[in-house]
C-alpha cells in the first residue's frame, strides 16, 4: 500500500534533574556541595533515507518519543544524556506544523535535521555554592523537551513523470523500462497510487521514472483519482505525456491530450511549464505502417505538432522504439550536457534490466 500523508506527534526527551548532594569523606563529614548535573534529553531527528518511498510505517505509529536525560548523581556525576529518536523518511517528504500549517522543512536526499530539541539537564547544587551560601540545598529541574504535531506529506522525487488519461499505457511503459511491477489491466484506474522505477541506459546513466495515476477532466478540482497525486508531478524534472493513439472508448487522442494539459495548468502554472515529451503509444495496434502514419499525422495536426520532432511514437506493450525514447528523455533531463564523460552511444538494440529494448 502506498501512503503519502501522515500526522504524527514528536516529543523530545526531558532534561534530567540536577542532584543535591554533599561531600562525605573520612575526616570531612561536612564537605561542600557535590551534586551533579542532569543529562540532556534526546532530540527528535528526521533523516532522509534512500530506498524509502512511502509513509506506510506511520499509519499505526503516531507518537515518537526520545529518551529523557538521567538525573545527576553524587560526587559531581553528570546524568547520562537521553538517546535521540531518529525518524527515517523518504526523500521528498514535506514536514509541516500540523496546527499552523507552516512548512518546517523539505527533506532532500541526505538531509538530517533536528525537528524537536531535547531539554537541557538541570544544574546540581555544586553550581549554587557561594561565600554566603556554602551548603546550597537547591538544584535545577531539567527542562522539558520540545513537543510538536507534524503533518508529513510525501512528494515523489523522480526525473521523469508519466502522465496521461487512464489506460494510456503508463504502467505498461514503466514495466517495460524498469524492474517495477505495477498492476496492468484493460480497465481504467488500475494504478491507484504512484509507482517508481529506475531505468539504466548504461552503467553511468540512470533515470528515475514515476507513473502517476490517470488524470481525468476536473482532476485539479478533486475529480477521479488524480487530485491526490497531482502534487507528485511537481517534483519531476520532465513530463512524459502518454497519448493513446487508439483509445478503447473511441475518444479523440488530441482532445485527451488537451484535457490533461488543462488539469496540469490549473493545478500549477509552474507544472504546466515543465519540459514535456509527447509520446504516442500503442503503435502495435495498427494493421500496417500506413495506417499508423495516418493516425500519427491526425493527432499531430490536431495539436499543431511536427511528427518525429515534437513527438515520438512507441509501443510499450511490444517494447518498440524504447531505446530512442530513453535517449531523448536523457537529453531533456540533462540539457546542459547529456553525454557523460567516457560515455559512448550504444547500439540501436540494447539490453536493459534483463530485457531487450529496440
Amino acid at each position: 500500500m502506498f501512503v503519502d500523508q501522515a500526522i504524527i506527534t514528536v516529543r523530545a526527551g526531558n532534561g534530567g534533574n540536577g542532584c543535591v548532594a554533599f561531600r562525605r569523606e573520612l575526616g570531612e563529614p561536612k564537605g561542600g556541595p557535590k551534586g551533579g548535573d542532569g543529562g540532556d534529553g534526546g532530540d527528535i531527528v528526521l533523516q532522509a533515507e534512500d530506498g524509502l518511498h512511502t509513509l506506510y510505517d506511520f499509519r499505526g505509529l503516531t507518537l515518537w518519543n526520545a529518551e529523557n536525560g538521567e538525573p545527576g548523581g553524587a560526587k559531581q556525576c553528570t546524568g547520562k544524556n537521553g538517546r535521540d529518536c531518529i525518524i527515517r523518511l523518504p526523500p521528498g517528504t514535506l514536514v509541516f506544523n500540523a496546527k499552523s500549517g507552516d512548512l518546517i522543512h523539505d527533506l532532500k536526499p541526505g538531509d538530517r535535521v533536528v525537528i524537536a530539541k531535547g531539554g537541557k539537564g538541570g544544574w546540581g547544587n555544586e553550581h549554587f555554592k557561594s561565600p554566603s551560601n556554602q551548603t546550597p540545598r537547591n538544584a535545577d529541574p531539567g527542562e522539558p523537551g520540545e513537543e510538536i504535531e507534524l503533518r508529513l506529506e510525501l512528494k515523489l522525487i523522480a526525473d521523469v513523470g508519466l502522465v496521461g488519461k487512464p489506460n494510456a499505457g503508463k504502467s505498461t511503459l514503466l514495466a517495460a523500462l524498469t524492474r517495477a511491477n505495477p498492476k496492468i489491466a484493460d480497465y481504467p484506474f488500475t494504478t491507484l497510487s504512484p509507482q517508481l522505477g529506475i531505468t539504466e541506459l548504461d552503467p553511468e546513466r540512470r533515470l528515475v521514472l514515476a507513473d502517476i495515476p490517470g488524470l481525468i477532466e476536473g482532476a485539479s478540482k478533486g475529480a477521479g483519482l488524480g487530485h491526490d497525486f497531482l502534487r507528485h508531478i511537481d517534483r519531476t524534472r520532465v513530463i512524459v505525456h502518454l497519448v493513446d493513439l487508439q483509445p478503447a472508448d473511441g475518444s479523440d487522442p488530441a482532445e485527451n491530450y488537451r484535457v490533461v494539459r488543462k488539469e496540469l495548468a490549473q493545478h500549477s502554472q509552474a507544472l504546466a511549464e515543465k519540459p514535456e515529451l509527447i509520446v504516442l503509444n500503442k503503435t502495435d495496434l495498427f494493421l500496417d505502417d500506413e495506417e499508423k502514419k495516418i493516425a500519427i499525422a491526425l493527432v499531430c495536426e490536431g495539436l499543431g505538432l511536427v511528427p518525429g520532432r515534437d513527438t515520438i511514437d512507441i509501443s510499450g506493450a511490444a517494447r518498440q522504439n524504447l531505446r530512442p525514447l530513453l535517449e531523448r528523455l536523457w537529453r531533456l533531463v540533462h540539457p546542459e550536457g547529456h553525454s557523460t564523460p567516457g560515455w559512448k552511444p550504444s547500439a540501436s538494440t540494447d539490453r536493459h534490466d534483463g530485457q531487450v529494448l529496440n
